[in-house]
């Protein structure tokens, strides 16, 4: 005899309007990897729009990593790259400019740790 499961409630509530943004960002763990969808051409061709990067917030970011950072009152992916003049945010797409950054790398928010494309198990690359 199979008994019936009964559905567990769950409470939904309003959102809030006018919700503060450091009070948004502080419901997320900061230390907690997530995922991107990478959108435009501007990191072709070692990454192809649609794919999936796992970015950790509190990750080593160092000359050459991957990272996403803010930039230009926006938040954007790119090569962490040492000039003689300082740090780039470093497009692989040759056709977008570098983006000078403080030496204090205080705009790199996080580093890419993986890329993976969505629906295909074996189709990753890890960069830890």
């Amino acid at each position: 005899m199979m008994t019936e499961k009964k559905p567990f409630p769950i409470p939904v509530r309003p959102a809030q309007e006018n919700i503060e943004d450091d009070l948004v960002a502080s419901a997320c763990s900061g230390g907690e990897p997530y995922a991107l969808m990478v959108l435009g051409d501007s990191m072709l061709p070692e990454f192809e729009e649609g794919w999936v990067v796992v970015v950790e917030p509190e990750g080593l970011a160092k000359d050459g990593s991957y990272v996403v950072a803010w930039a230009n009152e926006e938040y954007i992916f790119r090569q962490l790259v040492k000039h003689d003049d300082g740090w780039m945010l470093k497009p692989l797409n040759p056709l977008y400019p570098n983006i000078p950054i403080a030496d204090d790398l205080s705009a790199v928010k996080g580093v890419v740790v993986m890329k993976k494309k969505p629906g295909r198990r074996r189709e990753s690359k890890s960069y830890v």
